[in-house]
């Protein structure tokens, strides 16, 4: 029988609990895996669930408990990671055919780092095939389904994780963000998301190391927890010629104060449709702020059409330069969303590819000065509620009415890589679903954007719930 008061509490407190031998990771790793056992039937959050190694590494670390020995900061801790971290010797699909049976011979940077801190990697999380959208349904594993609404979808691409983190299975969960994968399935399960900014965190999960958009990132069920995760997987290290040679100072417990912090806000960012609900629960959140001695100021952000085709433009190349080769063998079994991005990328030249850097300075260029004269710039995470877990169900038309219906606000920054961007529980809906309030950072102020996110946290305590699975 799970125990949910300790199935649901956070990983700095789970840490503290085996340090002073309140309990020992052997029970905490039990517990995990008998919640996973639990609530995976009806959610579909793990695609593998490595019991046996589980087990066998939480009694090691029991041991080293019993022993005295140094503990790290995460001694014992139950994490899961995604489905796209390669994992030496085990298997590492992303959520695809044409890597069913793929077992890597080696570990990402990321997974070394978690268990240096002592964490118990208990297993990995679905994702759409290659991560490629915000809908966790892929065709080799299937659709993973919202603790909240098990007919609403997690959103993507990291939604086995935020669902695992949700559902109390784990505390902590690994995600990558190219596009706001970890930040949405955070607002659309209510948890905490974190896009570091580029390079924060050593990521050598993909062929290539030069990637401009891509991150990992923790989903957690509370700021100090995500904080945490930063403070032991970020760089520098050689395994990303891109990580930062500066780690940045993270104080413990996270600060909450923003007494004098200069906010800007900004509900549509230029361009989007968002829902009322979520319009009132975000402007709540920025008065909250205020109330709390921020100056909060609305502002015009001008974020366009073409921003987003940018973004999809370079996402597209993305996949046809790391799967299009995989289309000749495996195009009856991969996702069609994922062949029309594939086929997008193989249409533009490299001379069409450099052309968008020029676009994307543009992008800059219009945010830098709200950045200038403000230390974060607040909006929604997600324009609308979650939509329906499968693929095949989500509507097909959008309204015409001029006005631009997608639901995720996240992208856009993926393309100012070094500001960080936090999604932090700001609300419920009427249909008893969380919201997510967004918070981008200055470059490389994740201290900033966490600062921040712990002070919503205080001020809205009741965005913070338990789902009903």
């Amino acid at each position: 029988m799970t125990d949910l008061e300790l199935a649901f509490t956070g990983a700095v407190d789970l840490a503290r609990m085996i340090a002073t031998r309140a309990v020992s990771p052997a029970e905490v790793v039990s517990n995990a895996l008998s919640r996973i056992d639990e609530v995976n039937p009806k959610l579909n959050c793990f695609c593998f669930v490595w019991h046996d190694e589980a087990v066998d590494a939480a009694d090691a670390a029991t041991r080293a408990v019993a022993r005295g020995e140094e503990l790290g900061p995460l001694h014992g801790v139950p994490v899961a990671l995604k489905d796209t971290t390669p994992t030496a010797g085990h298997r590492t699909t992303l959520g695809s055919y044409t890597h069913e049976h793929w077992i890597p011979d080696r570990d990402a940077y990321i997974v070394g780092a978690l268990r240096r801190a002592g964490a118990i990697v208990i297993g990995k999380t679905t994702t759409p095939e290659f991560a490629h959208t915000l809908v966790t349904d892929s065709p080799l594993w299937g659709v993973t389904r919202n603790p909240w609404n098990l007919e609403r979808t997690t959103g993507g691409s990291s939604g086995g994780s935020a669902a695992a983190v949700a559902a109390g299975c784990v505390p902590l969960a690994e995600g990558t963000d190219m596009g706001g994968s970890v930040r949405i399935p955070a607002a659309w399960c209510g948890i905490v998301g974190l896009k570091p900014g580029l390079g924060r965190i050593p990521m050598d999960t993909l062929p290539g190391l030069f990637d401009l958009m891509s991150h990992h990132g923790p989903l957690a069920r509370t700021i100090d927890d995500a904080s945490l995760f930063l403070q032991v997987a970020q760089g520098p290290d050689d395994a990303d010629i891109l990580s930062l040679p500066c780690p940045l100072d993270l104080p413990a417990p996270v600060p909450a104060s923003v007494e004098g912090l200069r906010l800007a806000l900004s509900i549509d960012l230029g361009l989007w449709a968002v829902d009322p609900e979520i319009e009132v629960a975000v402007r709540g959140a920025a008065a909250a702020l205020r109330d709390a001695g921020a100056a909060v100021e609305e502002v015009e952000v001008s974020v366009t059409r073409k921003d987003e085709e940018i973004w999809v433009d370079l996402w597209s190349v993305f996949m046809a330069t790391y799967y299009g080769h995989l289309v000749e063998t495996y195009a009856a079994k991969m996702d069609p969303d994922v062949l029309d991005l594939i086929e997008r990328g193989n249409k533009l030249s490299a001379v069409q590819l450099k052309r968008l850097e020029v676009e994307r300075t543009g992008l800059w260029r219009r945010l830098a000065p709200v950045f200038a004269s403000h230390d974060a710039l607040l909006c929604p995470t997600m324009a609308t509620g979650p939509s329906p877990a499968a693929k095949v169900d989500r509507p097909k038309d959008r309204p015409d009415d001029g006005r631009y219906h997608a639901a995720d606000m996240t992208g856009v920054f993926n393309l100012v890589a070094p500001c960080p961007a936090l999604s932090v529980p700001c609300g419920w809906d009427g249909h008893a679903l969380p919201i997510g309030l967004q918070v981008v950072g200055r470059r490389w102020r994740e201290d900033t954007v966490l600062q921040i996110g712990r002070a919503v946290e205080l001020a809205i305590p009741g965005a913070i719930r338990r789902p009903p699975i």
